[in-house]
């Protein structure tokens, strides 16, 4: 966990730890930064709002509280694909994969990482982009350096900007089965059908981006 909360929070047992993030989750997404209640979400989970503004010092603190917990999750995957050395498309079908799988497991999470890019949280959007985005970038400049090494892909790829437009091929993916909107657009794209054919979507975005990585110069 990061560093967002009062030392009271580590006190606590993992279960009401749990208990008090599991349901400011579920109101960040349902209402968005700005609509989101603290005492909506004390009451819901089970504490006074006194205990809850001591064990976290204002609504800042505890979605960026939140937005740690989804990344000590995403630090994870990325870890186990940096350390496994597979090529770079074993790597990337391995991160679509976790984005797809991710998003199922933890819509809520995905809802408030969407959140995070509207104006409601404008006030932490350096913060927040750069804890989330950074370790992520990282590996992108790493795979791709690695692979234009040995060929396997095109040498004249831009290194920063095949990043950036691999992490938005990814995150749209998160996007698409997390929030409805996003759902309803990739029926529009794909049709409704294929769009329930989690296997064939990784298999044509695997397409695309090794048609991508090794065009030309």
């Amino acid at each position: 966990m990061g560093k967002h909360f009062k030392e009271a929070f580590k006190k606590i047992s993992e279960e009401k730890q749990t208990r008090i993030l599991d349901a400011a989750t579920a109101e960040f997404a349902a209402k968005g930064f700005p609509g989101a209640n603290i005492n909506r979400i004390a009451q819901k989970a089970g504490i006074s709002i006194g205990a809850m503004y001591n064990y976290f010092g204002s609504k800042d603190d505890l979605i960026l509280t939140i937005v740690d917990r989804a990344h000590a999750l995403l630090e994870g995957v990325i870890n186990e694909v940096a350390q496994a050395e597979d090529d770079i498309f074993d790597s990337i079908e391995k991160l679509l994969r976790a984005a797809q799988s991710y998003s199922k497991q933890y819509p809520e999470l995905t809802q408030i990482y969407l959140d995070m890019t509207s104006e409601g949280l404008s006030h932490l959007s350096r913060q927040l982009s750069g804890q989330m985005e950074t370790i992520s970038s990282r590996l992108y400049r790493v795979l791709i350096e690695k692979a234009a090494a040995t060929g396997q892909v095109a040498s004249g790829v831009d290194i920063r900007v095949a990043s950036f437009c691999l992490d938005n091929l990814i995150m749209m993916l998160q996007y698409s089965y997390a929030s409805d909107y996003f759902k309803e657009r990739m029926k529009i794209f794909i049709g409704p059908e294929a769009a329930r054919d989690d296997e064939r979507i990784i298999q044509e975005m695997m397409r695309f981006i090794r048609g991508a990585f090794r065009g030309g110069q």
